[in-house]
């Protein structure tokens, strides 16, 4: 049963990283027909269907941060819980080291990477028995640590920004909601969904909201004043107009699932777990003498996969704006908001750590006219080299302390990532004469496929995610969200979506 149980969860986490289940596929289907046609947001749901496509065509990690594995098994009474615990951990390694898995477990406190995806709390593991003797049921999410920061937990009575006061009743819950999916634009890589917990303490509330992520998106509640408030939640909140990557569109949440717990007297908590489109959450049921998978939970392996996107995927217009790095002002200031470029050339990757070192330190390269990619990626070595197997953005508004220094102090001339960032970085992109580039969020074998090489790497002592990797691209597309101007599209989007937020509190 040993051998047969690690290679059932292999199977698991594999799937789980690579290919979405259908009800997350139908969601995003209905969203790319929604949306029209030549907009920004049909434009980065084009990608993202492609994306969908590729991962699962390739077996490659759908988005390059595969999140934080939880695990939800249910297991027969007198079933040692310890073997499985370990077998659980043996296979998540094995997935790491195949390239399915991202390492993410970092040490808090010192910040090293384990690079093997374990350590204190990594994976979460949640065990329950039941009375079916045969069976053992697993369940597995990953959820990235974009969409986890856009996370939300209100304590209410609660005055909301735009909403107004939020009471102790379902209709304080419902403004709670919807606060949160505006506060979190295209942090979250939208069209997201959410789990919501109303009651609970502060921690069992967030883990009941994440549990409700494990329903289907086209469940209906068992309880009939959960499911009046869902309905009216997906019935008005896509008139916010953020859209796809907060760009503005017709769809900005593709699921609302809402649970409820009993509470203190004194406490009154709505708890919002938001995920993103790459909605990667799977099960199984293994069979508990053998260890071998009896059914899929959430697919049928016998139904085929439909396509997302047609053959042709993205598609050129003509309007691309050509960037070919090291890049000079003057192209930067001939850029303005809605622009489409394609990059070609050397680009560096920065995320957190990078960013941090750069503040006291020098750059291990010249960044004179460079890109920063805010990315971290899933690497595999390669004979004496790397290989890049999955590269999308991570949510940039992280870098907010330290980016316009950077612009600054080294000349850079464009940063990619997404979701935007805040005033601090537009004034700097304007004194210094750089743009911020929004990618796609989450589309990490799209751009991928863009990388032509990678030519080295500097600051490996954080890790592969959070490393420096000097990568050669080309016709890399992105969308320019923020100019030399001091123009916004993430600014005008939270303001215009803030008054439609008004209207529904009213």
């Amino acid at each position: 049963m040993t051998a047969e149980f690690f290679d059932s969860v292999l199977s698991l986490i594999i799937r789980t990283s690579t290919d979405l289940p259908p009800d997350v596929r139908a969601a995003m289907k209905v969203a790319m027909e929604q949306e029209q046609g030549g907009t920004q947001s049909a434009q980065a749901l084009t990608i993202i269907g492609q994306n969908i496509d590729q991962a699962a065509d390739n077996e490659g990690a759908i988005c390059q941060d595969t999140g934080m594995p939880t695990f939800e098994v249910k297991t027969p009474v007198g079933l040692n819980q310890i073997v499985l615990k370990q077998l659980i951990k043996d296979a998540i390694v094995e997935a790491t080291t195949r390239g399915k898995l991202r390492s993410n477990s970092v040490d808090s406190i010192s910040g090293e990477n384990s690079g093997t995806n374990l350590g204190p709390g990594t994976p979460i593991i949640h065990f329950d028995q039941w009375e079916n003797e045969d069976e053992i049921e697993v369940k597995l999410i990953l959820k990235g640590g974009g969409c986890e920061n856009v996370n939300a937990q209100y304590a209410l009575p609660i005055e909301l920004p735009h909403l107004g006061r939020a009471d102790r009743t379902l209709e304080g819950v419902r403004k709670c909601i919807l606060h949160a999916v505006w506060k979190a634009q295209g942090k979250g890589c939208g069209p997201g969904a959410v789990g919501v917990c109303i009651g609970g303490d502060r921690t069992s509330g967030y883990t009941h909201a994440k549990e409700q992520l494990f329903r289907t998106l086209d469940d209906i509640n068992p309880d009939s004043r959960l499911a009046e408030i869902e309905a009216s939640i997906m019935g008005e909140v896509n008139n916010l107009n953020i859209g796809t990557m907060g760009f503005g569109g017709r769809v900005s949440l593709i699921g609302c699932k809402i649970g409820a717990l009993n509470r203190l007297p004194a406490s009154f908590f709505v708890s919002v777990a938001y995920d993103c489109w790459a909605f990667r959450r799977l099960g199984v049921v293994i069979d508990a003498k053998t260890g071998a998978i009896k059914k899929w939970l959430y697919r049928d392996p016998l139904v085929p996969v439909v396509a997302m996107a047609d053959q042709a995927g993205f598609q050129r217009t003509g309007r691309e704006v050509l960037l070919r790095t090291p890049l000079t002002k003057e192209q930067v200031l001939d850029l303005k908001v809605g622009d489409v470029v394609l990059v070609s050339g050397r680009v560096y990757t920065g995320r957190d750590a990078v960013h941090a070192h750069l503040m006291n330190n020098d750059a291990p390269v010249d960044l004179g006219g460079s890109v920063i990619y805010h990315c971290g990626p899933v690497v595999m070595k390669e004979g004496d080299g790397w290989k890049i197997t999955a590269a999308g953005p991570t949510t940039s508004i992280r870098e907010e302390p330290y980016q316009a220094e950077i612009i600054r102090k080294f000349g850079v001339r464009a940063v990619i990532g997404k979701g935007g960032m805040g005033g601090q970085t537009l004034s700097g992109l304007q004194e210094s004469g750089a743009v911020y580039l929004n990618a796609i969020g989450g589309a990490a074998q799209f751009y991928a496929r863009t990388i032509e090489r990678v030519e080295g790497v500097s600051l490996m002592e954080f890790g592969t995610p959070e490393a420096m990797w000097h990568l050669t691209v080309k016709d890399f597309p992105a969308i320019v969200t923020m100019d030399a101007h001091g123009n916004s599209l993430h600014k005008d989007i939270e303001q215009t979506s803030a008054k439609e937020l008004a209207a529904m509190g009213s």
